[in-house]
């Protein structure tokens, strides 16, 4: 069995407005994101969607600027993503989705060796969470039209890592 994890498909990453804005980049991957949901959803694969949500005072905020702070609006879901009641969602507080979170225990429950990545940011979260997933023995696959960041030189290099070095498939 396989699941599709979204990774912080949130406004402050994809809104013009947000804090950490990933720019075009982010924008464009908006269309091809629904499709994979649409498409896991009719395959009966879970959708899990993966939220950055931060305490006001969290020390990730000595690196980057706060965001996502939880209960406001930068850390909701974009409105392009219809969230059904079915999906799995779960908050994190750093980049890997696997950190301080029950994703790896809700993936064994459900029988889960494979997981599919999509949303922001290609070089941090995405690839972190990639590299917890291959750590955990799970095939991890990154759809390379799915993800983005605000540094394409970045973006580049974490889908290179992401491959040859952790062994994601890059699709």
């Amino acid at each position: 069995m396989k699941a599709l994890l979204v990774i912080d498909m949130l406004k402050d990453f994809i809104d013009e407005k947000g804090v950490l804005y990933t720019g075009e980049a982010g924008g464009k991957i908006i269309d091809f994101v629904k499709e994979k949901i649409n498409s896991y959803r009719k395959q009966g694969y879970p959708i899990i969607f993966i939220c950055d949500n931060h305490e006001k005072d969290d020390k990730e905020f000595n690196m980057f600027p706060p965001h996502c702070i939880a209960g406001e609006e930068g850390s909701n879901i974009i409105e392009e993503l219809e969230v059904k009641e079915e999906y799995k969602i779960i908050k994190k507080r750093r980049y890997s989705a696997f950190f301080g979170t029950d994703l790896d225990i809700y993936l064994r429950e459900k029988d889960i060796k494979e997981i599919s990545l999509v949303g922001v940011c290609t070089n941090i979260c995405v690839l972190y969470t990639a590299a917890d997933g291959r750590n955990l023995d799970y095939k991890v696959n990154i759809y390379k039209e799915g993800v983005a960041s605000f540094d394409n030189e970045a973006h580049k290099f974490a889908l290179k890592e992401a491959e040859k070095t952790l062994g994601c498939s890059i699709l």
